[in-house]
């Protein structure tokens, strides 16, 4: 059992080592993107796809959201359909409440 424990600390870790990484690298192309006021949504959408996958670190979940608030001001429905990507996919709480409603 402390075996598993271990095991499952370790990998904690390297999630959190990677995460950071990510945070690196994407604060730099959504800060790029914010500067030049991109409105190519391939692009943007294609960077939040990425971002996604790290949707269980509070940092980028933070990055996630300040790229959906710039994205909302170019493409509504497309940035709906992204936080509830989110939704689905990291938020348990939001499940939770949908999963009573129906």
């Amino acid at each position: 059992m402390d075996d598993l424990v271990q095991s499952i600390g370790e990998i904690a870790q390297a999630c959190s080592r990677l995460a950071r990484q990510a945070e690196k690298l994407y604060i730099l192309e959504v800060e790029d993107l914010l500067r030049t006021r991109c409105r190519n949504s391939q692009l943007i959408e294609h960077l939040l796809d990425r971002i996604l996958d790290f949707g269980f670190d509070a940092a980028m979940v933070g990055l996630y959201k300040k790229l959906c608030r710039y994205y909302f001001e170019i493409n509504q429905m497309a940035t709906a359909s992204y936080v509830y990507a989110y939704r689905d996919m990291w938020d348990e709480q939001w499940q939770a409440n949908r999963e009573r409603e129906t």
